[in-house]
């Protein structure tokens, strides 16, 4: 069977950057620009972004264009015969399906938030009554079941009309809306009455207030972010890189994407720092800054009702972006792997999704008691862990190692199919820091994840009296 092709350049580049487009952009990208000091921080976060997630971006489209194949067959048909490469195709979409454990929950509540904005139920509430909104939502198994299902059926629903006209079609307009809407808000945020300030803090670096708040943990954070943000390392890149010709090379597209990816954290900046700063709240708040601290924003705004419900259509679209991508590699990775049909695959998979996000819906409420990883935890928080501190660095170290070791695929063979095509190409000279240079970097934000995750908690069981 001939397999399918994107229908435009345009379409390639709109999916591949919804995929690596998702609420990280919008949720941890602004809380922890907040956190480490502003501009400053942005700055840090770009050159990581450029030193670090494009390489291995550009790794990952080359070895499903290489293949034609998703993470099911990819490795299989590029290692050197008798090597064991492929085995990691099922931690690879072992992580895939890890990842919408819990996104599809968090996307729901996107779109519960959606209704809740436009039917005015957070009018008049102060922050204590917007907390309580939220904590009422996610105690109710029902509601929360509801927006999981929702976005279940929606996003496999797209991905069951074939890639050209359901997943290509359908996320090109979702993007396309995400772009105008962000603009649309940003363009408000920064003209509200007091916007200056938080407009100031977001764009002029003060590298003063970045080491009054830790210059090592706000590097730390740059480099994590820049590396999580493209979602590397579990094949949902790769698959779109089979999906495409070798009319362009690829470290051109990857910077592409890159960029795409950027836009929409920078922007989601534009929209929070000025209004946080014209309505004297703080910007640094973690996920409560999304699902308390704006929602507040929005009811002191005039026709805040209306911005706050097209805040959250965005919010909503990015998270959909991001499941509708992972679902088609989930989809291709049994087509490659059983020669499903595209039918059996969608209907196999819905059912296996709308039982394996249970999990996650019912740890905030039935299954609140479970805390694995100390007070405050939940289901949800141990299947991040183990995708975002775990399989995404090591699924990132497997292709940069598979596309630099002579064991693996090999230089040669990367780069003569990384620049293939017409566009940017994949500095020869990097072979000495993408063979040993880069995959310390990831090394490193491996372990620190660890340690921040951990080493706190242990100081505290062997220094009780310290705390």
């Amino acid at each position: 069977m001939q397999r399918e092709k994107f229908s435009s350049r345009l379409g390639f580049l709109l999916i591949s950057a919804g995929c690596a487009i998702g609420l990280g952009n919008v949720w941890r990208f602004p809380y922890i620009t907040g956190m480490y000091g502003g501009a400053a921080f942005v700055l840090i976060y770009l050159f990581f972004l450029l030193i670090f997630g494009l390489p291995i971006l550009a790794m990952e489209f080359a070895v499903g264009r290489a293949s034609q194949k998703s993470i099911a067959r990819s490795f299989d048909v590029l290692e050197p015969k008798g090597t064991k490469w492929h085995w990691y195709k099922y931690i690879g979409i072992g992580g895939n399906y890890l990842l919408m454990m819990f996104y599809t929950t968090i996307g729901g509540w996107m779109l519960l938030y959606f209704v809740k904005m436009l039917a005015g139920e957070f009018e008049g509430l102060d922050t204590k009554g917007v907390g309580a909104v939220f904590s009422s939502m996610q105690a109710d198994p029902v509601q929360m079941t509801i927006g999981m299902v929702i976005v279940v059926l929606v996003s496999f629903g797209v991905c069951s009309m074939g890639l050209q006209k359901g997943v290509e079609k359908i996320t090109k307009v979702m993007m396309v809306c995400l772009l105008i809407i962000m603009v649309f808000l940003a363009v408000r945020s920064v003209t509200l009455p007091g916007a200056a300030e938080g407009l100031s803090f977001y764009l002029l670096p003060d590298f003063g207030n970045l080491v009054e708040n830790g210059l090592g943990n706000a590097i730390f954070a740059a480099m994590g972010q820049a590396f999580f943000t493209l979602s590397l390392g579990i094949g949902a890149i790769a698959i779109f890189g089979s999906y495409i010709g070798k009319e362009r090379s690829l470290m051109g597209e990857a910077v592409s994407v890159g960029a795409l990816d950027t836009l929409v954290a920078l922007t989601a900046g534009l929209i929070i720092f000025p209004a946080c700063s014209a309505f004297g709240v703080e910007a640094n708040e973690g996920p409560k800054l999304i699902f308390v601290t704006l929602p507040r924003v929005f009811n002191s705004m005039p026709g805040g009702r209306i911005f706050g419900a097209l805040f959250f259509v965005f919010m909503s679209f990015a998270a959909l972006s991001t499941i509708i991508a992972v679902f088609e590699n989930i989809i291709s990775f049994w087509m490659d792997l059983k020669g499903w049909s595209r039918k059996k695959a969608v209907l196999v998979n819905l059912a296996a999704i709308l039982v394996l996000s249970m999990p996650c819906v019912l740890g905030y409420n039935v299954l609140s008691g479970f805390q694995p990883l100390g007070a405050q935890s939940t289901v949800q928080t141990l299947e991040d862990f183990i995708i975002t501190n775990n399989i995404l660095p090591i699924g990132s170290l497997v292709y940069l190692f598979f596309c630099v070791s002579r064991r693996g695929w090999g230089w040669d063979n990367f780069l003569a199919e990384a620049n293939t095509g017409k566009g940017l190409k994949f500095p020869r000279a990097l072979r000495v820091y993408v063979t040993y240079i880069l995959p310390a970097l990831v090394l490193i934000v491996f372990v620190q994840g660890y340690i921040s995750q951990f080493w706190p908690q242990l100081l505290e069981q062997l220094f009780p009296a310290l705390f």
